[in-house]
């Protein structure tokens, strides 16, 4: 029997150290193709190319490791995904895979990840999808430890499937050498972000802004992906692109709309 394909995206850029990683742990499961920015591309959410050009082509980054069929894209994580569904890949890839981010994309933070929003454009074609992030930022941080709950889980998808509709949003830990003490399913935790921005002066004279913040969390609750993290655990958050709000529909049908 074939392998199953299996296409690898991300929003940190194709030469990433988590993309690099990711790439080398879905070789242990499949035939892999690599579809992925040619520049970083964070925080761009389900951004889409839609007024410019899109550029493609093959490369190759770690020859050493047996390279696998390789694409740099120009667009955002999404416009990778649709172009490789659309032109690249050889057939319906079994498995889309997007990180491992650097990172976290718990709670508020799936809204405005590049990471999810690849893995999501996927689910919205009907392939099933998983987004890997790693709790920590740093671009040369240690994704070795993440291998086993990304194989376990991956292999469980590959497996069982995913249910119709829904992408797989996991975030990983930071350890600091420690084991992961597990695996939970978890719900997204309520919170938000207490903006404000910098305002600061360029050389020449001219005002710009620098965009920070707070994580200000408003959950307490100890089913969510934040609180499994905090505990060091991997959360797996099951989410879903249909945004519809049902639960409000049916307080909506009480306004007097066609009177």
């Amino acid at each position: 029997m074939s392998k199953p394909l299996i296409l690898v995206t991300n929003d940190d850029g194709i030469t990433a150290p988590g993309l690099r990683m990711l790439i080398r742990f879905m070789r242990e499961l499949g035939d892999v193709v690599v579809v992925a920015p040619d520049s970083p591309q964070s925080g761009m959410g389900h951004a889409i190319t839609i007024d410019s050009t899109l550029y493609s082509k093959k490369v190759v980054i770690d020859p050493e490791h047996g390279a696998p069929e390789e694409y740099s894209c120009s667009g955002t994580p999404a416009d990778c995904v649709k172009l490789a569904l659309q032109e690249l890949l050889p057939r319906r890839p079994d498995l889309c895979v997007s990180g491992i981010n650097h990172g976290s994309n718990a709670s508020i933070n799936v809204i405005y990840s590049g990471t999810m929003s690849a893995a999501i454009e996927a689910g919205i074609e009907g392939i099933p999808a998983i987004g890997f992030s790693l709790c920590d930022y740093s671009w040369d941080a240690d994704f070795t430890p993440t291998r086993e709950a990304i194989l376990k889980i991956t292999a469980e998808a590959l497996n069982n499937g995913i249910p119709p509709g829904v992408v797989l949003n996991v975030n990983i830990p930071r350890t600091k050498g420690q084991p992961v003490q597990g695996i939970r399913i978890c719900r997204q935790a309520r919170a938000n972000w207490k903006e404000r921005f910098d305002k600061r002066m360029s050389p020449g004279g001219r005002e710009y802004y620098w965009l920070t913040g707070e994580f200000e969390l408003l959950d307490k609750g100890k089913d969510t992906d934040h609180w499994a993290l905090s505990q060091g655990y991997v959360s797996v958050v099951p989410t879903q692109f249909d945004l519809t709000a049902h639960h409000a529909i049916q307080d909506l049908n009480n306004w007097t709309l066609n009177e």
